[in-house]
């Protein structure tokens, strides 16, 4: 956990130094990205907050993603992840998003999004980007939840990147 500690505490100060703000939308992750965040002492600057969006009703009530998206591509697809990085910034008015959707197993997994297929948005001012990794399946639920989290941090900080 240290190595996401470092990347969180990273992330926090880039975004000082740029002078902007996080919201993340959750579903795999279950709220790691936020707890990760909020464990470093004076992220309140940085994190306006987040959602936890594990069932499809909430990605559809809290974060607007469309019932039509989840029915055509499901909740694990780059459209439902950056419509959920698009309704996070708007519900939370953050200069950043990011989102994270996936199967972390061991259940779960289709022959198509195997275990461990998971799917991120961001989203800036710039505008809105979606892009899936597949880790591998015989991780374990924790390790992909983990490296999840690392790479949403690391998406946030190249959007603040091109920022400002």
């Amino acid at each position: 956990m240290t190595d996401i500690r470092t990347k969180a505490e990273r992330l926090l100060s880039l975004f000082r130094e740029k002078k902007l703000t996080l919201a993340a939308a959750e579903s795999c992750t279950g709220g790691l990205i936020n707890a990760i965040l909020t464990a470093v002492p004076g992220s309140s600057d940085v994190v306006l907050g987040g959602v936890v969006s594990y069932s499809n009703s909430v990605k559809e009530r809290a974060l607007g993603v469309k019932s039509e998206t989840l029915i055509s591509c499901g909740a694990v697809s780059e459209n439902t992840a950056r419509e959920m990085a698009i309704g996070v910034r708007r519900l939370c008015g953050s200069d950043i998003a990011v989102s994270v959707t996936g199967i972390a197993g061991p259940r779960g997994g289709t022959e198509e999004k195997p275990v461990g297929t998971v799917c991120f948005g961001v989203c800036s001012s710039l505008g809105c980007s979606s892009t899936v990794a597949r880790f591998d399946s015989t991780l374990s639920r924790d390790e992909i939840r983990a490296l999840s989290c690392i790479y949403a941090l690391e998406l946030a900080a190249a959007e603040a990147e091109k920022l400002k």
